[in-house]
């Protein structure tokens, strides 16, 4: 196994500079063109109020994704954490990851399965948490996720074995 930095910390992923801004730029477009055209062409006036508010919610998505990818989650002795101090997972509560082509899991990224359900959460473009599921990326670097999750495979079969 490996040994902590000086913070101890284990592992962390972080967004990928590339995906962080076309994923910002995708959102923060789609919502500048559709309240352009909206205003520019005005369709009815149920259409207008739709487009308008479906155009300002994709802007504020856009604004939520920039803020959240500029944290990062960390893999400490026994817990996952992202750097605002939110508590993704403790690690005795994992019962397996789930990292392959067909599981259910963000891009990039993995799913933690927990022993018992947790309060819903969502860090566009980071991890989200439904249930007993915890997911972990979307426009995070492939390399440092995968590394996070076989360290939280290997802890969980060590704490199993």
């Amino acid at each position: 196994m490996f040994q902590p930095d000086k913070d101890g910390i284990y592992a962390r992923v972080q967004a990928s500079a590339g995906r962080r801004l076309f994923a910002y730029g995708v959102l923060f477009s789609l919502g500048a063109l559709v309240i352009y055209t909206t205003l520019s062409q005005p369709p009815a006036m149920h259409w207008m109020i739709f487009m308008l508010v479906f155009g300002v919610a994709m802007l504020w998505l856009a604004e939520r994704l920039r803020r959240a990818t500029q944290l990062e989650i960390v893999l400490t002795e026994d817990k996952v954490t992202d750097s605002s101090g939110a508590l993704l997972a403790h690690l005795d509560e994992i019962v397996s990851v789930s990292r392959g082509a067909f599981a259910l899991k963000p891009s990039n990224g993995f799913t933690l399965v927990m022993r018992s359900r947790g309060p819903r959460a969502w860090v566009p473009g980071l991890w989200w948490r439904m249930g007993r599921r915890v997911g972990v990326g979307g426009v995070t670097s492939a390399g440092q996720s995968k590394f996070m999750a076989e360290q939280i495979a290997l802890r969980i079969k060590q704490r199993d074995g």
